[in-house]
């Protein structure tokens, strides 16, 4: 199959005129570009409003252009060429891969592409914190573990270490870290780096949780956070600070409480709180943003709260090889992962890395839509945690479930559930991209929920489910029981009579294959339509078939 000509240039397409014959020069920084970024396809031969123009004359032999591309860059580049014809007129398309490090051209020329305001991409030049950061983003190298130059120990704040030990206490961290002393601490949370005459020095990590403030503000500029409370266009609260992290969490959770409203509903023996947001979710969220966020790359964390969602974001795409279609399942992958380790192990995060659990479950449960990474890209992570109103039944089904087994519902069955109650029936295909998962894992996921009553198959091979009928009566929904219902027995009386008027007749074999269902089921649909008169019946046993009526 011939490959389409994209619409436009973006962040990994780029076309180059060859009228001309482009310059062999021009043409490695711009495959160089892109490999340095995402990767993507250089189309040679196309102009830069898309018009396929062709290639030069003297370009009839293409295979060269990988040699060619191998020699003039360093390390060497693999890419792949082929001709391709557009309207008659032939063009190169040259796919790039991305690299893992930087790749120059042979003179010595590092360049990285991004996009414009107008969203136009265009090549500039890798400077030294672009190299760092990128590095940090694949995983090459760990930033917050660091020393940082020109810091000392004076910069660390006792203050912040006494906050940091109440902190362990409070949130069940590492509770022997709190028999070590203060070089002690350091070095087991890597907050110092011992240099070769002894001497110690902060890292990154160390500034970032017990840093002064004004050593934060000196010595690493790039960190800042904003919270800001946006109600009907109006500025309610809008702020600005550079505290270390621990108390820049305190800070946050404070000065966010009075604008998160409370209700509570008795459930059982239980009541049970619906804040405006998870406050689990919350945190979460912040302390991944701190956490994960691009120390070299200029931009505050943002904490927005408006009138329809708490929004999130920070600088710095996501890290190499997590992507908005593996965030529930990949192994976590912290760009700063010696200050991921020290916010563990002081009890401010999950242990387990699964804290994208937690935002999850503080929106679902309550009825509300799953966290949206929509507005990621690969400069900034967005996360958008809506606060719609609770829907009070779905949260009772969920707590009262949960009270049964004594645990909390896995967070795949939680979304099935969700997405359930939002699609009223759902397929195992359908529920594998919700959780990121196989649909093999997906239909065990619902077989699961099926053997505890939450819902019911129909058919048998290609299943569906829906809830069970004793849930929406607990939900209070009937009526959308009896139309589900309803719908699977008549497609299935639908896709028998376009069967047999296609073919004229059928058999209860085919039934079966037909509309996925057991031969007792069979049996039943066409005792129904029988019953109608849309069929008659001929014949008896193994000759039994069926004909309209």
């Amino acid at each position: 199959m011939t490959p389409q000509l994209p619409a436009q240039e973006s962040l990994t397409v780029e076309f180059k005129s060859d009228r001309n014959k482009l310059s062999d020069r021009d043409l490695i920084e711009a495959i160089t570009c892109l490999a340095n970024t995402e990767g993507g396809e250089l189309w040679l031969g196309v102009e830069d409003d898309g018009t396929p123009t062709g290639l030069h004359s003297s370009r009839s032999q293409l295979n060269y252009l990988v040699g060619l591309v191998a020699a003039r860059t360093a390390p060497s580049l693999s890419v792949q060429v082929e001709a391709i014809t557009l309207e008659s007129i032939t063009v190169a398309r040259i796919q790039i891969p991305q690299a893992r490090g930087e790749i120059a051209t042979s003179n010595g020329v590092y360049l990285r592409r991004r996009l414009k305001p107008d969203e136009t991409p265009e090549c500039v030049p890798i400077l030294p914190h672009d190299r760092i950061s990128r590095a940090s983003r694949f995983g090459l190298t760990d930033v917050s573990a660091q020393p940082v130059a020109e810091s000392t120990l004076q910069d660390f704040d006792p203050l912040e270490r006494d906050r940091l030990r109440q902190c362990i206490q409070s949130y069940g961290g590492d509770r022997p870290l709190l028999e070590l002393d203060d070089e002690a601490l350091d070095g087991a949370l890597g907050f110092t780096r011992r240099q070769p005459d002894g001497s110690r020095i902060p890292t990154l990590t160390g500034l970032l949780l017990i840093g002064r403030e004004t050593a934060l503000r000196e010595l690493v500029p790039t960190h800042e956070f904003a919270f800001q409370v946006l109600a009907q266009e109006a500025v309610r609260f809008n702020e600005f600070r550079r505290f270390p992290l621990l108390k820049a969490l305190d800070w946050l959770e404070t000065n966010f409480r009075p604008y998160n409203p409370e209700q509570e509903i008795q459930i059982g023996l239980f009541r049970v709180p619906i804040p405006k947001v998870d406050m689990s979710a919350f945190r979460e969220a912040i302390a991944n943003a701190l956490i994960h966020r691009d120390y070299h790359q200029l931009g505050a964390v943002h904490v927005r709260l408006e009138d329809e969602a708490l929004s999130v974001s920070n600088p710095g795409g996501l890290v190499e090889g997590v992507t908005l279609a593996n965030l529930l399942t990949t192994e976590p992958r912290p760009r700063n992962l010696c200050l991921a380790d020290a916010m563990k192990r002081i009890g401010i995060v999950e242990r387990s890395g699964r804290g994208i659990d937690s935002i999850y479950r503080g929106l679902l449960r309550f009825g509300r839509p799953a966290p949206d990474y929509s507005d990621t890209s690969n400069t900034s992570v967005v996360l958008h945690l809506a606060t719609a109103d609770a829907d009070l039944k779905f949260l009772r089904l969920v707590v009262e479930e949960e009270n049964r087994q004594g645990k909390s519902l896995p967070i795949d069955s939680l979304i099935a559930l969700a997405t359930l109650r939002e699609a009223k029936r759902l397929s195992a295909a359908q529920l594998a991209t919700a959780i990121h998962r196989t649909p093999s894992q997906a239909r065990k996921t619902l077989e699961v929920l099926n053997e505890l009553g939450l819902i019911q198959a129909h058919g048998t091979n290609n299943r569906t489910y829906t809830f069970t009928p004793t849930v929406y009566q607990a939900t209070g929904n009937q009526a959308e029981y009896t139309r589900q219902a309803a719908f699977s027995a008549l497609q299935h009386e639908q896709m028998v009579i376009s069967y047999v008027e296609q073919h004229g007749q059928i058999r209860r074999s085919e039934v079966m294959d037909l509309c996925r269902l057991s031969e007792g089921q069979a049996k039943m649909l066409l005792k129904r339509l029988k019953d109608k008169g849309a069929i008659v019946l001929e014949g008896k046993g193994r000759n039994a078939l069926y004909r309209l009526g």
